[in-house]
């Protein structure tokens, strides 16, 4: 279902719309926010020099430091008085990074969030089962303002008590769930544990994001709930959940909300831009953000960018899945790997579950990699009670030579035969 022009427009058409609308916020945070003034001003550049999407190149990129260093309200473009709400995030690595909101902006924002729900098959009338959390993250109010936007009818569940959620989805009969990939993997598995089949539900589409997940970990959700699974992308420094999302047709990269976002993939190193099609790291600047606009925001996620029109109609230029963030990224004996590369090779060993932990370990001068799997039931039953089985042994080396040679690092690997073990290592 389309729900707004933009998304079948022009090429021409989208980059005039995104040019008159960056002139419009480049010449307003010139105006008033000292922070972006002083950077302009750094750079030789005057908004006036704004003639084409490129010349946005000429500007330095504002990265999360910069959020955290004009902590809480620096960055705001709009007086205290016309905002309605403020997000933060968690600020585990130092000072939380606060957006704010004017109405228009959360009006905005809960168009995008409907036109994301949109792609990912939810239609006016049905129930949206949101397990994303509500509170100072973004996820859960993104969604649901979205969902009612569109005409759904809502189910504020948040996350955790998740026979209580299962309870909810049997009775309400909802047809999309939305929350992080591997929390609803974990109801479709309490499902199991209680001896439900997670595929004899009402839901047809689900809507995850909020964290990096591979196109094995889609399959997974995809046969154990016998849904679509479809992902959603967003950060609270740009707006939240809903700058791009997959449509449930072609499920083959994330279309962006093109009249709202301007998207580049850059070099992180050199910060120069690459070539669609090539991967780098993403940047945004919003384009119609009152409280809280962002020019040329870093995100750290590394993706790639495709113009080509999809298949279900849409002309909007689509980001590819996350392959990982840049302060993710393992270098390990020279070699670069990603946690989502690991997860890939993970998931298509038959005898494992879903779960998996990495620890980095150093040893002299040297940083080691140990992995921590866990067995599937069904492994776990066939193999019997033995925990240092030959079976587990030989298991342990087959994945070890799955990485090594596909991911071109070695790891010490160590499979576990019950989810409490993994559990049990992660507080040592």
């Amino acid at each position: 279902m389309i729900l707004h022009e933009i998304e079948t427009s022009s090429r021409e058409s989208i980059e005039k719309i995104q040019l008159q609308r960056l002139k419009t916020v480049v010449e307003k945070v010139a105006q008033r926010v000292p922070f972006y003034k002083k950077k302009f001003e750094s750079a030789n550049f005057s908004p006036e020099m704004l003639t084409s999407l490129e010349d946005l190149e000429a500007l330095p990129c504002t990265e999360k430091q910069d959020l955290r260093n004009h902590y809480p309200f620096g960055l705001f473009a709009v007086p205290q008085s016309e905002l309605v709400r403020v997000h933060a995030s968690s600020g585990t690595s130092g000072k939380p990074t606060v957006v704010g909101y004017t109405q228009k902006d959360i009006e905005m924002w809960g168009e995008i969030v409907a036109r994301a729900i949109a792609l990912g098959g939810g239609e006016p009338g049905n129930f949206l089962h949101n397990a994303y959390g509500y509170g100072l993250f973004t996820g859960g109010l993104g969604l649901h303002y979205g969902s009612e936007q569109l005409g759904m009818v809502t189910v504020p569940v948040s996350g955790g008590n998740t026979q209580r959620q299962i309870m909810l989805i049997e009775d309400f009969k909802p047809q999309v769930i939305c929350g992080t990939p591997s929390y609803i993997l974990n109801i479709a598995e309490t499902m199991e544990e209680m001896g439900k089949d997670p595929r004899n539900t009402s839901l047809k589409y689900g809507i995850f994001g909020a964290e990096p997940w591979s196109e094995e970990m889609r399959k997974t959700l995809e046969e154990k709930l016998g849904i679509k699974a479809c992902d959603i992308y967003g950060l609270s420094e740009v707006i939240g959940p809903g700058v791009a999302s997959e449509c449930h047709e072609a499920q083959a990269g994330l279309h962006v909300a093109e009249d709202h976002f301007y998207v580049e993939v850059i070099d992180p190193d050199t910060l120069k831009p690459v070539p669609d099609g090539e991967e780098g790291e993403l940047v945004f600047t919003s384009l119609t953000k009152e409280a809280f606009p962002v020019i040329r925001y870093r995100t750290g996620d590394i993706a790639s960018l495709t113009k080509e029109k999809c298949s279900c109609g849409r002309t909007t230029v689509r980001m590819s899945r996350v392959k990982g963030r840049i302060d993710d990224m393992l270098i390990i004996n020279g070699v670069n790997v990603f946690p989502s590369q690991i997860e890939h090779c993970l998931l298509a060993v038959p005898e494992l579950a879903p779960h998996y932990q990495i620890q980095i370990l150093q040893k002299r001068t040297l940083k080691v990699l140990e992995l921590h799997v866990e067995m599937n039931e069904e492994y776990f039953t066939m193999i019997g009670a033995d925990p240092i089985s030959d079976s587990v042994y030989q298991l342990e080396q087959r994945i070890q030579s799955l990485l090594k040679s596909q991911c071109l690092i070695s790891m010490e690997v160590r499979v576990h035969r019950q989810k409490q073990s993994l559990v049990l290592k992660a507080r040592q």
